[in-house]
């Protein structure tokens, strides 16, 4: 069974926290890890690109000449697409680019990146992080005492609103509650800051 540091907010070591071995103990899959990035990069497009097809176009209305005696082709409408002006043909539409995995799939690529972050040496388990007020100032603090200063990612409980609020307006952390724990952010930080209220609603889901 897994086993890492477990600091106070001071960062002085208390003890150590055994982590489940279902959970942060396995053999990470990284073709797993990378389908399921894929799959979060994917949903957060806008999908809003858009062109005008002739029926969009102004204008164009109106025959510009008659069927028939001039010599000419046949024309319907100045807007046609190959006309300069015209509409565009098979141009981009507004779309959503989100799909889903398995459930399992998706559950085995959070197991995934949180056994690499164990065998990283990058996950940082904190007893608590309380918070008086919601200062920056103060959560900035707290990481310097745990020696965490490259891409953070900071995993709260779902209640911890002080502590959410202190942390967001500083560069390269990353705050989240435990229920939005995903792949992507853990895969994009350097190092993962979890309190052990939050290591425990995690363990309960993914178990």
């Amino acid at each position: 069974m897994p086993t890492v540091a477990l600091f106070n907010q001071d960062g002085t070591q208390n003890g150590d926290v055994q982590l489940n071995e279902a959970i942060f103990g396995i053999e990470p899959n990284e073709n797993v890890v990378f389908d399921a990035v894929i799959m979060q990069r994917a949903s957060l497009r806008q999908g809003t690109h858009a062109v005008k097809n002739r029926s969009a176009v102004r204008g164009g209305g109106k025959k510009p000449w008659r069927q028939k005696g001039t010599g000419r082709a046949r024309q319907g409408s100045i807007r046609s697409p190959q006309w300069v002006g015209g509409g565009t043909v098979f141009g981009p539409t507004p779309r959503s680019y989100a799909y889903k995995l398995p459930r399992k799939v998706r559950r085995l690529a959070i197991r995934s990146v949180l056994s690499q972050k164990v065998l990283d040496n990058s996950l940082v388990v904190v007893e608590t992080l309380n918070f008086d007020a919601p200062k920056t100032k103060a959560f900035a603090e707290v990481l310097n005492n745990l020696d965490v200063k490259t891409k953070v990612l900071v995993v709260l409980e779902d209640d911890n609103e002080k502590a959410a609020l202190a942390a967001r307006n500083l560069p390269n952390v990353t705050v989240i509650p435990a229920k939005g724990l995903n792949v992507l952010d853990v895969v994009n930080s350097d190092k993962m800051v979890i309190t052990k209220g939050a290591l425990s609603q995690v363990e309960e889901v993914l178990a």
